[in-house]
């Protein structure tokens, strides 16, 4: 098998890696998203299998960090806890699906998570939950396409929220507005679920505004949508209601039934606040038809219940505040991971630039080196023919020199005759004119005289230059001359 060919089957095996664990992570999501979604519709009927079924969302989502995931899975832990009345708990499960959420940029589910914020402060903080919906609802509203569509169930909802804030402050008139709105939003998306619960809300309100007829129809029909879904807490909690309404009516019959019927699902919810409302209910059923020892018995069973709630009451709410500053510090330690991250990939980054520039530099160097190599190569080669160069022209220069030396010798010694012979005319010139300065000589015979010196010293001067011109003439001056 040829080199190129194994390469191939290398990549081959790669990409084939990559791909069964690439699928491998679309399965493991798939089932997170179906367990997160089953939790969810378990809500109303089994909040513990909610949060079983969260539990196990969560625990394959972290295995593949899937962070929308991770995010639902806590969102639908939270919603179960909130069901279960665990408050402390449900609120560390909220905060930590909203910074999940936060990590990935899905602002559908951070719309969604704040929203179940405000369910949670509902009973305990009406401000802090009203600050939760609005910001659901600012959030709702930057959404566009298929996550709009989303999200209109949730503003719905949000909605149907914020009636319940208003409901519990009294103003009904505006609740009743927000419930009908909401009632309105999910027929349009045929939602029953949701559509049930605004049913009853507005079944609830017009029961506070003493229009009993209306809030008789409502609550029957909304009652009927309960059962027909399987939802046992809102069974439970529009039976409570019917009851008190026929309690109003001193219909005690109808009561009776309805009671009996919310009894069953109080048991099986274990919720404290539907229990405490079944019975207040029926000690008011009892202290009506003068039935004083159970009604007693009821008046005991809401004292008792009165002092867990606000024990518990008081424990969840430090235990909130608690958790929201246990969030506040996550989420700075977030932010300073997020710094940390950045400026280890800008470190990272120019260590990569340096790495990168060493390298070039080291190749340049390696390339400098052989151009060095050879030009030391042909500056060796160059030195050696200077060197040659050299030795030749200190031959040479040796040689002019001795020339030179042996010319010197010879224009000394002509130098030396040059004077002798020149001195003597020069000589009988300087008598010619001591002569005729003291007027001892005539003119014409002192320019006789002095005219034969100056031939003489022509003469004497040509022979000379004569010589120096002819070496073997010159030769036999010399020997003449010696």
């Amino acid at each position: 098998m040829t080199f190129s060919a194994q390469y191939l089957l290398i990549l081959l095996f790669i990409f084939g890696c990559l791909f069964c664990s690439q699928a491998q992570e679309i399965k493991i999501s798939s089932q997170v998203d179906r367990l997160n979604e089953l939790g969810y519709k378990a809500r109303l009927t089994d909040p513990r299998r909610t949060i079983t079924y969260a539990d196990s969302a969560l625990n394959l989502a972290k295995r593949i960090n899937y962070g929308n995931g991770i995010g639902e899975a806590y969102r639908v832990l939270g919603i179960g806890n909130l069901y279960l009345n665990k408050s402390d708990v449900a609120i560390q499960a909220f905060l930590s699906s909203l910074s999940s959420f936060s990590e990935t940029g899905d602002l559908l589910g951070q719309a969604k998570t704040s929203n179940n914020l405000g369910n949670l402060y509902r009973d305990a903080n009406n401000n802090k939950a009203l600050e939760y919906y609005r910001k659901s609802l600012n959030i709702a509203s930057k959404l566009e396409g298929n996550d709009l569509n989303a999200a209109r169930d949730l503003i719905a909802g949000v909605n149907l929220n914020i009636g319940n804030i208003l409901f519990s402050k009294q103003n009904y008139e505006e609740a009743l507005k927000s419930f009908k709105k909401g009632k309105e939003e999910f027929t349009k998306l045929n939602n029953p679920i949701s559509l049930t619960q605004s049913i009853q809300n507005i079944g609830t309100t017009y029961y506070q505004l003493r229009n009993l007829p209306l809030a008789e129809k409502n609550l029957l029909e909304s009652l009927k949508k309960a059962k027909e879904n399987d939802l046992n807490n809102s069974i439970a909690s529009i039976s409570i209601t019917l009851g008190n309404l026929y309690i109003d009516q001193k219909d005690y019959p109808k009561a009776e039934k309805v009671l009996r019927d919310a009894e069953i699902f109080v048991k099986n919810s274990r919720d404290l606040k539907l229990a405490q409302d079944y019975f207040y209910t029926s000690y008011v059923f009892e202290d009506g038809r003068k039935n004083y020892f159970k009604a007693l018995q009821y008046l005991k069973h809401i004292y008792k219940n009165d002092s867990i709630a606000n024990n518990r009451n008081l424990s969840n709410q430090l235990k909130m505040n608690e958790e929201q500053y246990k969030q506040r510090l996550t989420i700075a330690r977030q932010k300073n991971n997020k710094i940390l991250f950045w400026a280890s990939s800008v470190v990272s980054a120019l260590l990569l630039v340096v790495v990168g520039l060493l390298y070039y530099s080291n190749t340049r160097k390696i390339k400098t080196n052989k151009q060095l190599t050879i030009l030391n190569s042909e500056i060796l080669q160059q030195k050696e023919e200077l060197d040659w160069i050299n030795q030749r022209l200190e031959k040479i220069i040796d040689e002019r020199t001795k020339d030179l030396q042996i010319k010197n010798q010879k224009l000394s010694e002509y130098s030396w005759h040059l004077s002798h012979q020149i001195r003597g005319p020069v000589a009988t010139m300087k008598g010619l004119m001591l002569l005729e300065k003291d007027r001892l000589i005539d003119n014409e015979e002192f320019v006789v005289q002095l005219g034969k010196c100056l031939v003489d010293i022509d003469e004497k001067i040509t022979n000379i230059n004569e010589a120096l011109h002819d070496v073997k003439r010159e030769r036999l001056g010399n020997s003449a001359a010696g």
